[in-house]
């Protein structure tokens, strides 16, 4: 495949950018705006400058780290990850295209206050013209760009200066009558005149020294074009009556009418056209690299990396831009396509700024650049809070139109790329959020490893618990109580039917009571640690034990896991209920003996629960003098940064345990076929429990499949009253 050459200067990057912007954004837009905020549009033009700023800086730093055809579908790709990344070039080649489009469509009334000339014939030959100049290569474009920049802001430079003399300061009474809400609307309507700032980033791969010139071209013609918008419009709103501007498509040659010679008017309406030739020029050269990108990364079709082999251009690329421009120009009215184009702008910036914060706390390997955001993430938050504030403003046409585009980008993504392609990316927010969510865990890791407090264990068995299980249950609770000086309850709940009254069935004996109080006498006066028990009826076991741990303030329920718990129905059962409606933590012991445990594993994939695991592991390895694994499951295509934040989470684990510990990170398509062979031979075995539910019944629980498969005695864990909210819980199933 050919490489595309680095051939485009400074100039040419300030031309492409600025005529990118200069275009349908101030010679079609102005009137309509004006019917929206009134003489406040002025302030709508600088207010939608100042919320572009952020995606502005925010993508000249991932430019100058990530010099690459693609713009912004590239940098959200690499900071969201392959499906936003889908979304996002998808999103922005319809939005840069839609203003190619407009601005094609817009140029048409002026072209008819010149020539006598059908509308849409015209804009159609027009679009054909710069498509083909686009195939014939980068460096034509480029320079064509700098002339047609150059006439254009000489013709404007002209209006501004003869206009300035004749401006009525009668015109900006009223200034503010529209409200917030006028000004908001039109500031998203406006938005999208500002689009191009950042073409210049799509085409990044073409720029010579980006680390320099990639910056000052896009912060440079931001600046340069927020300046030149404001005094257009200030003079606009000043010379011509607000009745004729309001809603008017050539606002611009209303304005050179009222104030300029007759070859000053010509000089302004052959500028309005070329202005707007520019712009959909500018949005086929960057709008066409989208797909070129797209299918480098195996998002599109691999056509779309052709470059022909005699003008060196992305062909395929370009002509399917092309054939969409064409057709937005036929069939889409004008104002539906400025409204598109910036509902979806705005969005695309908001994720450009989301992209920006997810590669600096990411910090991903090879992420350099050369230029670095000032004030972050001041500017980003700023402008992801700006964009949401604009979006409710656009109207239901652009909101349903950008749902469609997301939802159509999403439909490709798993029809077409899931299916067609291996995708092993993920991007750096995945990395962000898995680190910053690790280092929560081992925060309160450390917290409860260093000052644990007391740990008073509630021992819940039934007249239907053996006694060897009883054995079993009361050793590993001795085991916890004793590391963290706390103590034990030991209680029997007997279930008595509703028919007799709890009072009278307190006062008859129940088989087994006075057996399970000598048993639990005898252990009591061999154990150092603090021991209470006794037996409790009541019509309800699970409502019976909830209620105990919260009537003796106790921390933790240990209790029996039996094997018909693995195959529970939709509707869920006893232990089921009991995790769902205490706030204490939950111990289930599936005991298989406890002789010889000379090597104790830990499963350390739980989130937050981890902390209460590790305690529990450490305090049963230092009873019985046994070696401690901690283990965490990796699928085979998981990413490098996936494996060493992983890596680092485990030793960073281990580095709060007093007993002998080692890490261990497998490898596992299968994640509990691969942890049951990973822990064969251990002598007991600590994870946490499987979702209780409807979703575990459904999906099923890899934790039950892992405590069945393995041979050693299981204690699997449900932490309580600081068990965490459904979306870390949503993040942590997701990026671990």
């Amino acid at each position: 495949m050919k490489e595309l050459e680095r051939d485009l200067g400074l100039p040419a990057v300030l031309a492409i950018s600025i005529g990118a912007m200069v275009g349908s954004g101030i010679f079609i837009l102005p009137g309509l705006a004006l019917k929206m905020a009134g003489p406040a549009v002025i302030l709508a033009y600088l207010l939608a400058g100042l919320l572009v700023l952020p995606a502005a800086l925010s993508k000249s730093e991932m430019a100058t780290a990530m010099p690459e055809s693609g713009g912004t579908y590239l940098y959200i790709e690499r900071g969201m990850g392959p499906l936003l990344g889908t979304i996002a070039g998808v999103g922005t080649w319809f939005s840069l295209t839609f203003k190619g489009a407009l601005a094609l469509i817009g140029g048409a009334p002026y072209l008819v206050l010149l020539f006598d000339l059908p509308v849409k014939p015209v804009a159609l030959v027009a679009g054909f013209v710069l498509i083909v100049i686009n195939i014939v290569g980068v460096k034509q474009t480029g320079r064509l760009q700098v002339a047609i920049v150059v006439v254009m802001l000489a013709a404007l430079t002209w209006f501004v200066a003869g206009s300035a003399t004749a401006i009525d300061p009668v015109s900006y009474g009223g200034f503010f009558d529209s409200g917030l809400n006028g000004l908001l609307a039109a500031t998203g309507f406006v938005f999208v005149s500002y689009a191009g700032v950042t073409k210049v980033a799509s085409v990044a791969e073409e720029i010579e020294n980006p680390d320099r010139n990639i910056p000052l071209g896009i912060l440079g013609s931001l600046a340069f074009t927020t300046a030149l918008y404001v005094a257009l419009v200030v003079v606009m709103v000043g010379v011509v009556p607000a009745a004729d501007l309001m809603g008017s498509n050539i606002p611009m040659a209303l304005a050179a009418e009222a104030t300029l010679p007759g070859i000053g008017i010509f000089a302004v309406i052959l500028a309005a056209v070329i202005a707007l030739i520019s712009t959909a020029n500018a949005g086929i050269l960057s709008s066409s690299r989208y797909p070129l990108a797209m299918s480098r990364d195996a998002l599109a079709p691999p056509a779309f990396t052709k470059v022909s082999d005699r003008f060196g251009t992305p062909l395929n690329a370009i002509t399917l831009t092309g054939a969409m421009l064409l057709f937005m120009v036929a069939f889409v009215p004008i104002q539906e396509i400025a409204k598109l184009a910036s509902a979806f702008q705005i969005l695309v910036f908001v994720l450009v700024n989301i992209a920006l914060i997810a590669f600096r706390e990411a910090e991903p390997d090879g992420y350099e650049p050369s230029f670095r955001t000032p004030l972050y993430p001041v500017p980003q938050l700023f402008g992801i809070a700006g964009g949401i504030v604009l979006i409710p403003f656009m109207g239901l046409i652009p909101l349903v139109g950008a749902v469609l585009i997301v939802l159509g980008s999403m439909a490709w993504y798993y029809t077409y790329v899931r299916t067609q392609s291996d995708i092993e990316r993920e991007g750096a927010v995945t990395d962000a959020v898995r680190q910053q969510l690790g280092k929560q865990t081992l925060e309160h890791t450390e917290a409860m490893m260093t000052s644990p407090g007391s740990y008073d264990v509630l021992v819940a068995v039934t007249e239907s618990t053996p006694v060897e299980r009883e054995t079993t249950l009361l050793a590993i609770a001795e085991a916890i109580a004793s590391a963290q000086d706390s103590s034990i309850r030991a209680t029997r709940f007997d279930e008595v039917p509703d028919q007799l009254p709890l009072g009278t069935a307190s006062d008859r004996p129940i088989s087994g009571d006075k057996s399970f109080e000598e048993r639990m006498a005898e252990f009591a006066s061999q154990t150092a640690v603090p021991m209470e028990y006794g037996t409790a009826a009541s019509h309800d076991t699970k409502h019976a034990i909830v209620n105990h741990a919260d009537h003796h303030d106790l921390d933790a329920i240990l209790m029996e896991r039996r094997g018909e718990q693995h195959h529970t129905s939709v509707f869920g059962s006893e232990v089921g209920w009991i995790k769902r409606h205490t706030e204490r933590d939950v111990i289930e012991v599936e005991d298989r003996g406890l002789a010889d445990i000379d090597r104790i594993s830990l499963v350390t994939d739980c989130g937050h629960g981890d902390a209460t695991k590790l305690l529990i592991a450490e305090a049963l390895a230092a009873t019985y003098g046994a070696d401690l694994e901690l283990l965490a499951a990796v699928e085979p295509t998981a990413t490098e940064p996936k494996r060493a934040t992983t890596g680092e989470h485990l030793e960073e684990m281990a580095s709060h345990v007093s007993v002998p510990v080692q890490t261990r990170l497998i490898e596992a398509e299968d994640r509990p076929a691969g942890l049951i062979e990973a822990t064969r031979g251990t002598g007991l075995l600590v994870t946490c429990a499987g979702p209780t539910g409807l979703r575990g019944a459904l999906l099923g629980r890899p934790e039950d499949r892992l405590i069945v498969g393995s041979d050693a005695t299981a204690v699997a864990i449900t932490t309580g009253g600081e068990r965490p909210n459904l979306v870390r819980r949503f993040l942590g199933n997701r990026v671990f």
